[in-house]
């Protein structure tokens, strides 16, 4: 007669509580990055926390504008930038956003989201796409039909002396040497430009996107912040103008490339104006 064979032991299904395998006897646990939020955290939280982390970024970011700045005044023992020397202004030009940039970069490579390979890119939206550069291209040649009419409304509503920006009033009635005057039409062009896009929409745009705000919500946030940032009060409402091209360019395309050219593109007559100012070509 056949014995009764005991029934197999119950298959030990994967449960909402259970969200991890056991590990096989003798291994240890699997070892997260420290500071890395643990997988089984709810992604809510996760996402919640990285935006947090990137606050804080661009926060040390603007701070290391701030000191940076500072340090370069109280080297020269004057507050008035228009008593600097030609290579310190230079400095107090190019050295702040660039090194603000620089820890923007570095701070979003160590605390936002995801994995560590290829962090600071991802995070930072940073791709090369020929067609994505091409529209931010295009919406900063198409934005200087609404910047170049906003601007001049501006200036004839406060007056031109009052329409000027910070940066054309420390170099105005200035004459250069030729290679000084290439670097702060370089710097006006190409690395200001850079720098303010890794903040703005780069780091604070991601950090709202991590808070899980829409998109149109984040442009118009960092668009605002932007304007703000620049502590020109008079200038804000034409800097959130001419901010517009240049949001539209990361929003349409999730590239910060896009916003970086289109930004380039509308320092680009501001920055030939400078040259021609520094050089004594424009009266």
């Amino acid at each position: 007669m056949q014995q009764p064979t005991a029934p197999p032991p119950p298959v030990q299904r994967q449960t909402a509580q259970q969200p991890f395998a056991q590990q096989p006897t003798g291994q240890q646990p699997a070892a997260f990055p420290p500071g890395e939020p643990h997988p089984s955290a709810p992604f809510p939280a996760r996402e919640r926390r990285a935006g947090l982390s990137l606050l804080g970024v661009f926060l040390a970011g603007q701070l290391t504008m701030l000191l940076v700045s500072v340090v370069v005044l109280l080297a020269h023992d004057s507050g008035d930038v228009t008593l600097l020397e030609d290579g310190r202004l230079l400095a107090l030009l190019v050295l702040p956003t660039s090194l603000g940039a620089v820890v923007a970069v570095i701070g979003t490579a160590w605390l936002g989201g995801g994995p560590r390979l290829g962090r600071a890119a991802r995070e930072l939206a940073v791709r090369w796409n020929v067609k994505e550069i091409a529209i931010g291209l295009a919406l900063g040649l198409g934005g200087l039909a609404l910047t170049l009419p906003a601007a001049a409304v501006w200036a004839a509503w406060v007056g031109e002396e009052q329409a000027g920006s910070a940066v054309g009033d420390a170099f105005a009635g200035r004459e250069m040497a030729p290679a000084a005057a290439v670097l702060v039409f370089l710097a006006v062009w190409l690395v200001a430009p850079l720098a303010e896009e890794v903040l703005f929409r780069g780091v604070l745009w991601r950090a709202f996107e991590h808070l899980g705000w829409n998109r149109w919500v984040v442009f118009a946030a960092t668009s605002l912040v932007f304007s703000i940032a620049h502590l020109e009060l008079l200038r804000t409402p034409l800097l959130l103008v001419l901010s517009i091209p240049i949001g539209l360019a990361r929003v349409l395309t999730g590239n910060l490339l896009a916003s970086v050219v289109a930004h380039q593109v509308n320092n680009l007559l501001p920055a030939i104006a400078l040259l021609l100012a520094t050089t004594g070509n424009l009266p």
